[in-house]
Protein backbone atom coordinates (compact mmCIF):
# COMPACT_ATOMS: atom_id res chain seq x y z
CA UNK A 1 0.00 0.00 0.00
CA UNK A 2 1.12 3.23 -0.95
CA UNK A 3 0.15 6.31 -2.26
CA UNK A 4 1.01 7.92 -5.40
CA UNK A 5 2.02 11.03 -4.27
CA UNK A 6 4.44 9.04 -2.48
CA UNK A 7 5.59 7.16 -5.55
CA UNK A 8 5.98 10.74 -6.91
CA UNK A 9 8.27 12.00 -4.64
CA UNK A 10 10.82 8.38 -4.19
CA UNK A 11 11.03 9.13 -8.14
CA UNK A 12 11.63 12.71 -8.03
CA UNK A 13 14.65 11.73 -5.61
CA UNK A 14 15.79 8.31 -7.41
CA UNK A 15 15.46 10.15 -10.85
CA UNK A 16 17.61 13.52 -9.92
CA UNK A 17 20.79 11.99 -10.05
CA UNK A 18 20.07 10.31 -13.19
CA UNK A 19 18.38 13.43 -15.17
CA UNK A 20 20.52 16.94 -13.93
CA UNK A 21 17.69 19.57 -15.18
CA UNK A 22 15.51 18.04 -13.16
CA UNK A 23 14.16 20.96 -10.93
CA UNK A 24 11.80 21.16 -8.36
CA UNK A 25 9.24 23.84 -7.07
CA UNK A 26 6.72 23.78 -4.28
CA UNK A 27 4.62 25.87 -2.81
CA UNK A 28 5.03 25.60 1.08
CA UNK A 29 3.71 22.11 0.94
CA UNK A 30 6.92 19.74 0.40
CA UNK A 31 6.25 17.08 2.94
CA UNK A 32 2.40 16.59 1.80
CA UNK A 33 3.40 16.66 -1.67
CA UNK A 34 6.61 14.19 -0.62
CA UNK A 35 9.00 16.59 -2.98
CA UNK A 36 10.82 17.00 0.11
CA UNK A 37 12.65 13.55 -0.76
CA UNK A 38 13.97 15.61 -3.44
CA UNK A 39 14.84 18.88 -1.55
CA UNK A 40 16.97 16.45 1.25
CA UNK A 41 18.79 14.89 -1.58
CA UNK A 42 19.56 18.03 -3.95
CA UNK A 43 18.46 20.98 -1.88
CA UNK A 44 20.51 23.31 -4.56
CA UNK A 45 18.10 22.11 -7.11
CA UNK A 46 14.60 22.72 -4.86
CA UNK A 47 12.89 25.98 -4.41
CA UNK A 48 10.15 26.60 -2.30
CA UNK A 49 8.52 29.45 -3.62
CA UNK A 50 5.89 29.83 -0.58
CA UNK A 51 1.69 30.46 -0.38
CA UNK A 52 2.19 31.89 -4.21
CA UNK A 53 0.70 29.19 -6.53
CA UNK A 54 0.99 31.42 -9.85
CA UNK A 55 4.45 32.41 -8.87
CA UNK A 56 4.96 28.78 -8.77
CA UNK A 57 3.83 28.31 -11.75
CA UNK A 58 5.48 31.72 -13.55
CA UNK A 59 8.69 30.92 -12.00
CA UNK A 60 8.29 27.08 -13.53
CA UNK A 61 7.96 29.09 -16.74
CA UNK A 62 11.18 30.74 -16.80
CA UNK A 63 13.13 27.78 -15.60
CA UNK A 64 11.59 25.99 -18.18
CA UNK A 65 12.77 28.87 -20.69
CA UNK A 66 16.10 28.40 -19.01
CA UNK A 67 16.34 24.99 -20.27
CA UNK A 68 15.92 23.14 -17.12
CA UNK A 69 12.85 20.31 -16.51
CA UNK A 70 10.86 22.21 -13.87
CA UNK A 71 8.12 19.97 -11.53
CA UNK A 72 5.82 22.23 -9.65
CA UNK A 73 4.03 20.76 -6.95
CA UNK A 74 1.22 21.78 -4.61
CA UNK A 75 -2.43 20.02 -4.37
CA UNK A 76 -4.84 19.93 -7.16
CA UNK A 77 -7.08 22.71 -6.00
CA UNK A 78 -4.84 25.54 -6.08
CA UNK A 79 -2.78 23.93 -8.82
CA UNK A 80 -5.47 23.83 -11.33
CA UNK A 81 -7.30 26.60 -9.59
CA UNK A 82 -5.71 29.38 -8.31
CA UNK A 83 -2.86 29.08 -11.19
CA UNK A 84 -5.08 28.43 -13.80
CA UNK A 85 -4.61 32.04 -15.30
CA UNK A 86 -0.61 31.38 -15.34
CA UNK A 87 -0.80 27.81 -16.55
CA UNK A 88 -2.92 28.27 -19.61
CA UNK A 89 -1.30 32.10 -20.93
CA UNK A 90 2.17 31.38 -19.66
CA UNK A 91 3.27 27.63 -20.07
CA UNK A 92 0.31 25.99 -22.08
CA UNK A 93 -0.02 28.85 -24.47
CA UNK A 94 3.48 28.49 -24.92
CA UNK A 95 4.00 25.01 -25.10
CA UNK A 96 6.64 25.29 -22.21
CA UNK A 97 8.43 22.59 -20.51
CA UNK A 98 6.81 22.70 -17.12
CA UNK A 99 5.22 19.31 -15.78
CA UNK A 100 2.37 20.36 -13.27
CA UNK A 101 2.50 17.51 -10.37
CA UNK A 102 -0.74 18.08 -8.28
CA UNK A 103 -1.35 16.27 -5.22
CA UNK A 104 -4.46 15.57 -3.30
CA UNK A 105 -6.88 15.35 -6.00
CA UNK A 106 -10.33 14.48 -5.75
CA UNK A 107 -12.74 13.74 -2.39
CA UNK A 108 -9.68 10.85 -1.29
CA UNK A 109 -8.49 14.30 0.27
CA UNK A 110 -10.46 13.54 2.67
CA UNK A 111 -11.06 15.57 5.84
CA UNK A 112 -9.73 18.50 4.31
CA UNK A 113 -13.30 19.31 3.03
CA UNK A 114 -15.03 20.92 0.01
CA UNK A 115 -12.30 23.48 -0.49
CA UNK A 116 -9.64 21.48 -0.82
CA UNK A 117 -10.99 18.77 -2.89
CA UNK A 118 -10.40 18.94 -6.30
CA UNK A 119 -13.34 17.67 -8.66
CA UNK A 120 -12.69 19.58 -11.74
CA UNK A 121 -9.23 19.76 -12.32
CA UNK A 122 -9.17 17.05 -15.25
CA UNK A 123 -11.82 19.21 -16.91
CA UNK A 124 -9.78 21.87 -16.57
CA UNK A 125 -6.47 20.70 -17.21
CA UNK A 126 -7.72 18.55 -20.47
CA UNK A 127 -9.46 21.71 -22.55
CA UNK A 128 -6.48 23.56 -22.46
CA UNK A 129 -4.60 23.29 -25.41
CA UNK A 130 -0.82 21.88 -25.50
CA UNK A 131 -1.82 20.02 -21.77
CA UNK A 132 -1.12 16.57 -21.66
CA UNK A 133 -3.28 15.19 -18.53
CA UNK A 134 -2.36 11.90 -16.89
CA UNK A 135 -3.96 10.09 -13.96
CA UNK A 136 -1.54 6.85 -12.70
CA UNK A 137 -3.13 4.12 -10.78
CA UNK A 138 -0.17 3.09 -8.62
CA UNK A 139 3.34 3.05 -7.33
CA UNK A 140 4.33 1.53 -10.52
CA UNK A 141 2.40 3.93 -13.24
CA UNK A 142 3.12 6.51 -11.36
CA UNK A 143 7.16 5.89 -11.32
CA UNK A 144 6.96 5.32 -14.93
CA UNK A 145 5.12 8.59 -15.80
CA UNK A 146 7.36 10.62 -13.78
CA UNK A 147 10.06 9.60 -16.04
CA UNK A 148 8.17 10.09 -19.38
CA UNK A 149 7.26 13.87 -18.33
CA UNK A 150 10.70 14.14 -18.26
CA UNK A 151 11.92 12.61 -21.74
CA UNK A 152 8.27 14.26 -22.93
CA UNK A 153 8.79 18.16 -24.15
CA UNK A 154 6.23 19.88 -23.12
CA UNK A 155 3.64 20.60 -20.52
CA UNK A 156 2.04 17.63 -18.59
CA UNK A 157 -0.68 17.70 -15.85
CA UNK A 158 -0.07 15.01 -13.29
CA UNK A 159 -3.00 14.15 -10.84
CA UNK A 160 -1.69 12.47 -7.72
CA UNK A 161 -3.33 10.94 -4.88
CA UNK A 162 -3.21 11.26 -0.79
CA UNK A 163 -4.07 7.81 0.45
CA UNK A 164 -2.09 5.03 0.22
CA UNK A 165 -3.52 2.04 -2.42
CA UNK A 166 -2.74 -1.35 -3.64
CA UNK A 167 -0.27 -2.25 -5.95
CA UNK A 168 -1.52 -3.15 -9.10
CA UNK A 169 1.20 -3.27 -11.63
CA UNK A 170 5.04 -5.09 -12.01
CA UNK A 171 8.81 -4.28 -12.62
CA UNK A 172 7.40 -6.28 -16.59
CA UNK A 173 4.24 -3.72 -16.62
CA UNK A 174 5.03 -2.37 -20.23
CA UNK A 175 2.79 1.62 -19.89
CA UNK A 176 2.91 3.90 -22.78
CA UNK A 177 1.95 7.30 -22.88
CA UNK A 178 -1.75 7.74 -24.60
CA UNK A 179 -2.25 3.80 -24.58
CA UNK A 180 -4.95 2.28 -21.68
CA UNK A 181 -4.17 -0.46 -20.12
CA UNK A 182 -6.63 -3.18 -20.60
CA UNK A 183 -7.36 -6.15 -17.95
CA UNK A 184 -9.41 -9.08 -18.28
CA UNK A 185 -11.43 -9.99 -21.64
CA UNK A 186 -14.35 -9.80 -20.01
CA UNK A 187 -17.64 -9.41 -22.23
CA UNK A 188 -20.29 -8.36 -19.82
CA UNK A 189 -19.06 -4.78 -19.22
CA UNK A 190 -16.73 -2.36 -19.40
CA UNK A 191 -15.58 -0.65 -16.89
CA UNK A 192 -13.17 2.16 -17.38
CA UNK A 193 -11.49 3.62 -14.82
CA UNK A 194 -8.71 5.99 -13.76
CA UNK A 195 -6.45 7.00 -10.75
CA UNK A 196 -7.49 5.37 -7.21
CA UNK A 197 -10.50 4.48 -8.79
CA UNK A 198 -8.65 1.38 -10.93
CA UNK A 199 -8.46 -0.58 -7.84
CA UNK A 200 -12.13 -0.48 -6.84
CA UNK A 201 -12.80 -1.73 -10.55
CA UNK A 202 -10.10 -4.57 -10.31
CA UNK A 203 -12.15 -5.44 -7.16
CA UNK A 204 -15.24 -5.80 -8.51
CA UNK A 205 -14.33 -7.79 -11.11
CA UNK A 206 -13.10 -10.84 -8.89
CA UNK A 207 -16.63 -10.28 -6.85
CA UNK A 208 -18.23 -10.45 -9.77
CA UNK A 209 -16.97 -13.29 -11.77
CA UNK A 210 -17.94 -15.32 -8.43
CA UNK A 211 -20.99 -15.50 -9.81
CA UNK A 212 -20.12 -15.90 -13.31
CA UNK A 213 -20.42 -12.16 -14.39
CA UNK A 214 -17.49 -11.46 -16.32
CA UNK A 215 -16.24 -7.75 -17.28
CA UNK A 216 -12.98 -6.26 -18.06
CA UNK A 217 -11.20 -3.32 -16.60
CA UNK A 218 -9.49 -0.16 -18.64
CA UNK A 219 -6.81 1.71 -16.68
CA UNK A 220 -6.93 5.26 -18.59
CA UNK A 221 -3.81 6.35 -16.98
CA UNK A 222 -3.25 8.81 -19.92
CA UNK A 223 -6.45 11.19 -20.27
CA UNK A 224 -5.23 13.53 -22.69
CA UNK A 225 -4.12 11.82 -25.14
CA UNK A 226 -7.04 9.52 -24.67
CA UNK A 227 -6.74 5.81 -26.30
CA UNK A 228 -9.72 6.15 -28.93
CA UNK A 229 -8.94 2.81 -30.46
CA UNK A 230 -8.81 1.06 -26.99
CA UNK A 231 -12.38 2.63 -25.78
CA UNK A 232 -14.56 1.79 -29.43
CA UNK A 233 -12.58 -1.89 -29.11
CA UNK A 234 -14.22 -2.18 -25.86
CA UNK A 235 -17.55 -1.20 -26.78
CA UNK A 236 -17.99 -2.68 -29.75
CA UNK A 237 -17.26 -6.42 -27.87
CA UNK A 238 -19.14 -5.71 -24.46
CA UNK A 239 -22.52 -5.07 -23.64
CA UNK A 240 -22.69 -1.63 -21.56
CA UNK A 241 -19.57 0.83 -20.89
CA UNK A 242 -19.15 2.29 -17.15
CA UNK A 243 -16.84 4.78 -15.84
CA UNK A 244 -15.96 5.48 -12.84
CA UNK A 245 -14.05 8.11 -11.36
CA UNK A 246 -12.39 9.99 -8.05
CA UNK A 247 -13.34 13.37 -10.20
CA UNK A 248 -17.24 15.09 -11.39
CA UNK A 249 -18.72 13.79 -14.02
CA UNK A 250 -18.56 16.59 -15.82
CA UNK A 251 -15.72 17.45 -18.14
CA UNK A 252 -13.93 14.40 -16.78
CA UNK A 253 -13.38 11.07 -17.61
CA UNK A 254 -16.36 9.76 -18.30
CA UNK A 255 -17.40 12.64 -20.56
CA UNK A 256 -13.92 12.54 -22.30
CA UNK A 257 -15.03 8.65 -22.90
CA UNK A 258 -18.66 9.70 -24.33
CA UNK A 259 -16.88 12.25 -26.55
CA UNK A 260 -14.87 9.58 -28.10
CA UNK A 261 -17.80 6.96 -28.66
CA UNK A 262 -20.46 9.83 -29.42
CA UNK A 263 -18.16 10.22 -32.92
CA UNK A 264 -16.55 6.89 -33.31
CA UNK A 265 -19.46 4.33 -32.33
CA UNK A 266 -22.51 5.45 -30.49
CA UNK A 267 -22.62 3.67 -26.91
CA UNK A 268 -24.80 4.29 -23.82
CA UNK A 269 -22.34 4.87 -20.81
CA UNK A 270 -22.48 5.05 -17.33
CA UNK A 271 -20.93 7.25 -15.50
CA UNK A 272 -20.10 6.97 -11.79
CA UNK A 273 -18.47 9.81 -10.64
CA UNK A 274 -19.37 13.10 -8.16
CA UNK A 275 -22.29 14.29 -9.49
CA UNK A 276 -22.20 18.19 -10.20
CA UNK A 277 -21.59 18.66 -6.28
CA UNK A 278 -19.14 19.79 -4.14
CA UNK A 279 -17.71 17.52 -1.09
CA UNK A 280 -17.31 17.20 2.25
CA UNK A 281 -15.16 16.91 5.10
CA UNK A 282 -14.91 12.89 5.82
CA UNK A 283 -12.57 10.15 5.85
CA UNK A 284 -11.59 9.28 2.34
CA UNK A 285 -12.46 5.80 2.13
CA UNK A 286 -16.10 6.61 3.96
CA UNK A 287 -16.24 9.44 0.99
CA UNK A 288 -16.11 7.36 -1.94
CA UNK A 289 -18.80 5.16 -0.63
CA UNK A 290 -20.80 7.96 -0.04
CA UNK A 291 -20.33 9.55 -3.49
CA UNK A 292 -20.81 6.13 -5.00
CA UNK A 293 -17.19 5.09 -6.54
CA UNK A 294 -16.16 2.03 -4.71
CA UNK A 295 -16.08 -1.54 -5.66
CA UNK A 296 -19.66 -2.46 -3.98
CA UNK A 297 -20.89 0.39 -6.10
CA UNK A 298 -19.19 -0.73 -9.82
CA UNK A 299 -20.82 -4.34 -8.90
CA UNK A 300 -24.49 -2.88 -8.33
CA UNK A 301 -24.46 -0.87 -11.56
CA UNK A 302 -22.80 -3.87 -13.63
CA UNK A 303 -25.30 -6.69 -12.22
CA UNK A 304 -28.45 -3.81 -12.65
Amino acid sequence: MIATRESYGKALAELGEKYKDVVVLDADLATATKTIDFKKKFPERFFDIGIAEQDLMGTAAGLALGGKIPFASTFAIFASGRAYDQVRNTIAYSKLNVKIAATHAGITVGEDGASHQALEDISLMRSVPNMVVVSPADDKSTKWIIEEAINYNGPMYIRLARPATEEIYDENTKFELGKGIQHGDGEDATVIATGVTVAEALKAKEELAKDGINIRVVDIHTIKPIDKDLIVKCAKETKKVITVEDHSIIGGLGTAVCEVLSEEYPTKVIRMGIKDEFGQSGKWNELMEHYGITSKNIQEIVRN
